[in-house]
This record gives C-alpha cells, sequence and structure tokens, in this order.
C-alpha cells in the first residue's frame, strides 16, 4: 500500500501578504536587549501599528515571529539592518525570502511555476496558471485539507497579491513577472543562511531556493564571484568542488559586516 503525500501546503496565505510596512515598523521599535516574548507583548501593548482591530494586531505578530523569529538569527540580522539604516534594497529581498521559507505554499508557487514560467520566456501571469497549480497541489492532497473552490482561488488571489507587494510581479489586474532586485549584500547574508543548512558549497550553488530570484545557477555564480570580489566572502571553485567561506559564521555579525563594508566603500 502506498502512503498518501505528507500535506506540505497551508491557505495561511489568505492573511498572511507581505506586511512590509507593519514589520518594518516592529524591525524599528524592536529592542535587542529584550526578548522575543517581551517585544512582541510591547508592541501590541502599545499598538505600535496603529490597528483598529486587536485580532489584527495578534495575526501580525504572529505571522512576524513564524518568518522571521523562528530563527531569532535571522530576526536580529533583520533588526541589525533596520536599525542601523541599511539600504531598503537590501532589507525587502530578505524579507521576501524568509517569508518564502516559512510558507512553502508562497516558495512553491515562485520556485516551481513563477520560475519555470519565466524560464520559458513568459512575462506574464495569468491568475488561471496560480489556480490550476493550486487545483493540482490539492488534487495531489499535498495542502492540510481538502480545499473547495473557493479556498483554491483565496489562496491564489493572497499568492499573487503577496508577491505583487514583494515586488515579484506586477500589474493591478494583469500581473507580469519582474524578478526582484537582489543586492550583493542581500544575497551574501541569503548564502551564509543556505550555509548554515547545506554544509555543501556545491549545494548552496544548486539549491532551489535562488529560484526566488530567478536566478539560474550561472546567475548564482556570478553573485557569488561579485560578492567575492567585493571581499564579502571567499568563492573558490574548481571543477565540481565548490568552497565557500564567510568571515562570520552567525547572521547577526555578518550584517555588521556587511553594514561596515558599505561604509568603507
Amino acid at each position: 500500500m502506498t502512503e498518501s503525500p505528507v500535506p506540505i501546503y497551508t491557505s495561511r496565505i489568505i492573511k498572511a501578504s507581505a506586511l512590509i510596512a507593519d514589520t518594518k515598523v516592529l524591525l524599528a521599535e524592536w529592542n535587542l536587549t529584550q526578548s522575543i516574548a517581551e517585544n512582541l507583548a510591547r508592541a501590541r501593548r502599545e499598538n505600535i501599528f496603529g490597528k483598529a482591530s486587536r485580532k489584527r494586531v495578534e495575526d501580525v505578530l504572529r505571522i512576524f515571529r513564524q518568518r522571521y523569529f523562528d530563527d531569532a538569527d535571522v530576526g536580529t540580522a533583520l533588526v541589525t539592518l533596520t536599525q542601523n539604516s541599511a539600504p531598503a534594497q537590501w532589507i525587502d529581498p530578505l524579507l521576501y525570502f524568509f517569508s518564502a521559507q516559512n510558507d512553502r505554499t508562497l516558495r512553491d508557487i515562485v520556485v516551481e511555476v513563477l520560475y519555470e514560467r519565466h524560464r520559458a520566456g513568459y512575462t506574464d501571469l495569468p491568475i488561471q496558471v496560480v489556480l490550476r497549480a493550486v487545483r493540482d497541489w490539492v488534487a495531489e492532497g499535498k495542502t492540510t485539507t481538502r480545499w473547495g473552490e473557493g479556498t483554491i482561488e483565496r489562496v491564489a488571489q493572497g499568492l499573487t497579491a503577496t508577491l505583487r507587494d514583494f515586488g515579484v510581479l506586477q500589474g493591478a489586474v494583469n500581473k507580469r513577472l519582474t524578478p526582484i532586485y537582489l543586492p550583493t549584500p542581500s544575497f551574501a547574508l541569503i548564502a551564509l543562511w543556505l550555509q548554515q543548512r547545506e554544509r555543501s558549497g556545491h549545494l548552496i550553488l544548486q539549491s532551489d531556493d535562488w529560484r526566488l530570484f530567478f536566478l539560474p545557477v550561472e546567475g548564482v555564480e556570478r553573485f557569488f564571484i561579485e560578492a567575492h570580489q567585493e571581499h564579502m566572502l571567499a568563492y573558490h571553485a574548481a571543477g565540481s568542488v565548490i568552497r565557500i567561506e564567510f568571515p562570520v559564521d552567525n547572521m547577526t555579525e555578518y550584517a555588521n559586516a556587511l553594514l561596515t563594508n558599505q561604509r568603507a566603500r
């Protein structure tokens, strides 16, 4: 008897969206001397988002914690960048990347559907393409429950709206693919995060997660070479042997190092 696939796709995107502005407010107000729980309690108590609905505040705080503080080093690095006036173009792709890591539905619609469409030369994204992919996931038993058509449509709309807000899509009604700008420092931070999980230069180079930025392997390698030239990391390739070395081994220290590098330029 064949085991059914493990459900991996949730409908949380219906409530989530990109939340870029709210996230930046919270990162700016974050106190690194306090615990995560203390910071969230203060944000709730002071209603720093100015939301009328207490439930909406709770939704935002829950999503924020899941996306950026399930791994405290990620959250602390983002706080460090925000509070040290890192350019917005550094931070936005990181918010997108780690949101996608936290929500497999969001990640895979880009990695499995949008990336392939972009690679095939298409620039448009009809909603039917997203609907078809979500329906296929439901039919394959990959969703947490068997979604009805109404939920499928809301998930598809939530995905496209969120990706528009993150800058991966453009257009209010007719969506177009627009690969998000990825600065080299943001690329380097993501590469360190991947190294902590892959422990292999070859696997980092080949990671499907780069498809979130519509990057083929050749494009990833060009980024590594540029980061190496700018002294952000050391990248050495000899055939299939890839060695990637970073000056520090955690994201918060690396964020500080990249900020120092930027100021020295």
